[in-house]
This record gives C-alpha cells, structure tokens and sequence, in this order.
C-alpha cells in the first residue's frame, strides 16, 4: 500500500456547514489520518494522509462536502509525510 499526504484547501460556503464534522466521519471511513480545521479567510485546510486510492475518493468528496455545502474551489498539493498522525482530527 503506497501512502500519500495531501494538502488541501476548500473554498467556498464551507464554514458553518457542518463540513468539518462530515470531513472527519468520510476520513475515518476511508482509514485517513490527519487533521480538518477553519481558516481565518473563510476557507476550510486539511491535511490527510493514507492509502492512494482512498485519498482520490476524500478529494472527490471534497468536492461536494457536506449537504449545506456550496464548495467553489478545491486546491490540492502534496505535503511532506507524518508518520505520527494516528488519527484524523477536527483542529481549533
């Protein structure tokens, strides 16, 4: 299994939406660790790391996001490995 870490930025109606809740419960299903947490611009930053493929469909889901969601823009770029996340955590 090839492990992949990603940054991502999603922009957009993402902030008092649930989306950061929802981002957790799709990263915990697909075995993604990491963290999701608001930006002061409004946007939502997440970093996450895990197998490739499941890492392709939480970028998918990104996409959308939550049900109120109304996402914009999805930036991804790649992000330096951190072999000490054990979980995937909603950041303050």
């Amino acid at each position: 299994m090839s492990v992949t870490t990603k940054h991502i930025i999603v922009k957009g109606k993402v902030q008092g939406v649930f989306f950061r809740k929802n981002a957790k419960q799709k990263a915990d299903e697909l075995n993604i660790t990491g963290w999701v947490r608001n930006t002061d611009n409004g946007n939502v930053e997440i970093l996450a790391q895990g197998a490739e493929d499941s890492i392709a469909q939480f970028i998918d889901w990104c996409k959308d996001g939550s049900a109120k969601a109304a996402v914009s823009d999805v930036e991804v770029n790649a992000a330096w490995p951190n072999p000490g996340l054990k979980s995937f955590s909603i950041a303050y």
